[in-house]
């Protein structure tokens, strides 16, 4: 466990840790005691609520603006961290997860969760097809879960475990005071809400989450996505079949109602929708859509990348760009102070870290943005290097061991691949690729090849 601070611990967690040999069997003691009664000792249910600003362009006078982070002890870390091992084993060992969730999830990320979407939206296009894909966000949803001695019986039927450790999901005791400075306030109970912090926090949301998935997979004709609480779906369709948006109207229509039920709240100021279709159909889509044609946009940001309605990525990669050289020419005037070791971390972290983001998607880029992205890390291997803008980049990126641009897509590509295939990978990226299988024996049986789909498949 990473070593961390809270104003509630009595030993320094470096302290307890370094001390661990000789307190350990103590802990252990009180770690199963917990277990079996299914009972919290109170000092585990204390924590101190610190609120962290979520962008320092916001209002700091409104309360909004801030996030609420709970620092718990650290021992009681450890309990959270215990369960939290124990029930994820046997959510994976009963598939009880949503397959198409991919927040707070081993091996699942928001590449592979935009990988997944971003090739069906390109499958179905290269079909011939219109889609149409809708972002939705729940307002507050960490805020808001109500994990009651009920709720958490609920959660636990299906999943089969012991009434132990249903009790420990109710976090309906956890005491809060609110911290700010120096200052401490007073203490309250928590009624409502998964605290932001704590070890067992997402682990819960998923679980108040999955009867979304029953609702979502009822519309067969709907494929969605979840990353945590952002939701999206997308529905595709031939031209002249625009009546099949209706049953995207039910979808949200049953949506809003159990996030109601639920005690969430869709956020319609976040809601978007992105038409991918010919531009002379897009009036037609727009007037089947009705009241959401509201909420079309010209392109959609999602989990940090920009899609535009040809998938082409070309404002995402513009965005990419501007923003590189921004941070590019702060970093020049510093590279006068820094050591060579010192210069190139630093461009890893605000450079390349944002050219290997999601680049798995970057093999629908044409040649030309490709090589915008190509411009930035030509730009950023002459300013390692102090090479003068004429120099040559190939001998450059060589001394440097740098993978030009489209060779890291193909190489992400190819990890992404190698992974499904050994099951590291979520599932939804495996049931992409069928090995190929010759009709004879040829000499490529043997070379593990792929088969190129080139027809839409169904997701389900």
């Amino acid at each position: 466990m990473k070593t961390s601070a809270c104003p509630l611990d009595i030993l320094p967690s470096s302290l307890f840790k370094s001390a661990f040999q000789s307190i350990g069997p103590s802990v252990l003691s009180i770690i199963n005691a917990s277990l079996v009664s299914g009972q919290v000792p109170a000092y585990f249910k204390n924590a101190v609520i610190h609120p962290l600003l979520k962008k320092t362009s916001l209002d700091p006078s409104l309360h909004s603006s801030f996030r609420p982070i709970s620092k718990l002890p650290f021992i009681s870390k450890i309990l959270e961290k215990v369960v939290a091992e124990q029930l994820t084993a046997a959510l994976d060992e009963q598939n009880i997860y949503d397959s198409f969730q991919s927040g707070f999830r081993r091996a699942h990320s928001t590449e592979t969760a935009l990988l997944r979407v971003s090739n069906d939206l390109l499958t179905h296009s290269d079909a011939g097809d219109c889609s149409v894909l809708v972002l939705l966000d729940l307002t507050a949803a960490f805020d808001t879960p109500v994990l009651t001695t009920g709720e958490a019986e609920r959660l636990g039927r299906p999943i089969r475990i012991c009434s132990g450790v249903v009790l420990l999901l109710s976090l309906r005791a956890l005491l809060f005071c609110g911290s700010f400075s120096k200052f401490r306030f007073s203490t309250t109970s928590l009624t409502h809400g998964v605290p932001q912090g704590s070890v067992l926090g997402p682990l819960l949301f998923l679980l108040y989450l999955l009867p979304l998935q029953h609702i979502l997979s009822f519309f067969k004709g709907i494929p969605y996505h979840i990353y945590a609480d952002d939701i999206q779906l997308y529905i595709s369709f031939k031209p002249h079949e625009m009546s099949k948006l209706q049953l995207l109207h039910t979808c949200l229509d049953s949506i809003k109602t159990w996030t109601a039920w639920s005690f969430l709240q869709l956020n319609e100021h976040k809601t978007e929708i992105l038409i991918c279709a010919p531009d002379k159909l897009v009036p037609k889509v727009g007037d089947s859509l009705g009241q959401l044609a509201s909420h079309t946009k010209p392109s959609d940001r999602y989990l940090g990348v920009t899609f535009d309605p040809a998938l082409t990525l070309d404002s995402h990669v513009s965005s990419l760009v501007r923003s590189s050289f921004f941070h590019l020419r702060n970093i020049a005037k510093l590279s006068p102070i820094l050591s060579r070791s010192e210069l190139e971390t630093v461009i890893h972290t605000f450079i390349s870290s944002r050219l290997d983001y999601c680049n798995s998607l970057f093999s629908c880029l044409s040649r030309t943005s490709l090589n915008r992205l190509q411009v930035v890390q030509n730009a950023c291997a002459r300013l390692l290097t102090k090479s003068s803008k004429h120099t040559h980049i190939t001998p450059l990126l060589l001394q440097l061991h740098w993978l030009p641009v489209n060779f890291r897509v193909h190489l992400k590509i190819l990890v992404l691949v190698y992974r499904a295939l050994h099951g590291q990978a979520p599932s939804y990226i495996g049931d992409l690729l069928s090995p190929y299988t010759p009709s004879m024996s040829l000499r490529s049986s043997d070379q593990s090849l792929m088969v190129v789909q080139h027809q839409a498949k169904d997701q389900r």
